[in-house]
């Protein structure tokens, strides 16, 4: 059974994963007619909670015909929304640079195809004439040289507005979910264009589609998550599912809660120092990053002993396999690393379940962040949504694939409001702070 309901919004979604950023489409009542998504576990998943969406497995290449001629056949009405997160590698200013450079003297640079997952995106767009578009992607995104159907090397940004023309005005803009009352430092590159007359007037007016008047207060990790159960990752107490199924964390190994146990708020255990009794000596060297060909390497060569008495410091070190001796483990400055109650956390990626990923260790307990705190983070937990296939629950691993995917679907649900309040009552009564405000209360 096809969503078509009359008199409500329509909008197609594109590389959806398991559909965690569309819960802000559901929460405005926009049905999703169509979606894609190359990877069958998410699509699985996604059909699960949008039963009534066409969801259309593979490659986009294979099926953008298929999704178009499905959405002209299944409904009469205008497209209100695209929104799209095609996977993109993003470049640096300089990277960007560089191959310019080389095609321009003619040595043949190759291109990650992933980048060009955004032309097959304009085909379905071109056809369909979405009232809005939506693109998400990594904020170097707007650096990203990709090679067009006629092999002409264009920047992304250009080639989109290009392709799209002058029928349609819009921006893509570096937003920092922190700013629109999401705990969570996440910055994404946000592109949205329009051909309502009462958008394109917002962007002609604004010259932004997040001025710096909708912008909101902070919503620190304290304020989310600082009122639940204590966790701590050692055996029988890593786990709180009588107040929550999903509050549960890994087990962590001896010399990891070691080094962590003596890590403090905001801090890495690379810095740890010394704890023996005797010496308690606090001035061993801290950890720094290298800088090699101005980009940043990990460092091996921070002590591990204490200076002062010998003993070993609470920091990352194992033994060699090969050499049998101690050496400190390569890592970041920001591995191992507590973050910070009155910050909001660091952005949720895929890996928030290893405590050697980037500022992922708890303020104060010694564990990482279970799942249900990701779900708050990224705002899932706001929304209703099924995790099980099958009758079964998926699996940590997926929890964790998904959860670091997604869009914190809060983001795309204040995008949406301000797309319908625009469309629907103009943009001279609409302000993005004031339902910002009110979806705050709500939550």
């Amino acid at each position: 059974m096809t969503i078509n309901r009359k008199g409500r919004k329509k909008a197609v979604c594109l590389f959806s994963s398991a559909g965690l950023g569309e819960l802000g489409l559901k929460a405005n009542d926009i049905d999703i007619v169509a979606s894609n998504e190359l990877l069958k576990d998410r699509h699985n998943l996604y059909q699960v909670n949008f039963p009534k969406t066409k969801c259309f497995d593979g490659d986009i290449w294979k099926v953008k015909d298929d999704i178009v001629d499905f959405y002209k056949k299944s409904c009469k009405e205008e497209l209100f929304l695209l929104y799209a997160t095609p996977p993109c590698q993003g470049m640096s200013t300089n990277g960007a640079g560089k191959l310019l450079d080389e095609v321009r003297r003619g040595n043949r640079k190759e291109i990650d195809e992933r980048n060009r997952l955004i032309i097959p995106t304009l085909d379905v767009i071109k056809k369909l004439q979405p009232k809005w578009i939506i693109f998400e992607n990594v904020p170097n995104m707007q650096n990203t040289i990709i090679n067009d159907e006629n092999d002409n090397f264009v920047n992304i940004m250009d080639y989109i507005k290009s392709e799209l023309g002058e029928e349609y005005t819009g921006i893509g803009e570096v937003v920092a979910c922190s700013d629109y009352g999401i705990p969570q430092q996440r910055k994404r590159l946000i592109t949205i264009y329009t051909r309502d007359p009462e958008g394109i007037k917002y962007f002609k007016q604004n010259g932004s589609f997040f001025p710096e008047h909708e912008k909101g207060d902070e919503v620190t990790l304290r304020d989310a998550i600082g009122q639940l159960p204590s966790l701590d990752s050692s055996e029988g107490k890593n786990s709180a599912e009588s107040f929550h199924p999903l509050h549960m964390v890994p087990i962590m190994k001896e010399d990891k809660y070691w080094w962590v146990s003596h890590t403090r708020e905001g801090q890495t255990a690379y810095n740890n120092q010394c704890v023996n009794e005797k010496c308690m000596f606090d001035k061993n060297p801290l950890h720094k990053d290298v800088t090699a060909k101005e980009r940043s390497k990990s460092n091996n060569k921070t002590a591990y002993n204490c200076l002062k008495c010998g003993s070993l410091l609470p920091r990352p070190s194992l033994i060699d396999k090969n050499t049998k001796e101690r050496r400190l483990i390569k890592g970041f400055h920001s591995a191992y690393r507590r973050m910070k109650w009155d910050k909001p956390a660091h952005t949720i990626t895929q890996n928030f379940q290893f405590e050697a990923s980037d500022n992922k260790l708890h303020p104060e307990q010694n564990r990482v962040l279970s799942t249900y705190e990701a779900l708050i983070l990224q705002t899932i937990a706001d929304y209703e949504y099924n995790f099980e296939v099958n009758g079964k629950v998926i699996s940590r691993s997926f929890f964790s694939k998904i959860i670091g995917e997604s869009v914190p679907p809060k983001l795309i649900d204040i995008i949406c409001k301000k797309m319908i309040g625009l469309s629907t009552e103009g943009n001279k009564k609409f302000d993005l702070s004031e339902t910002n405000r009110q979806m705050s209360l709500l939550a």
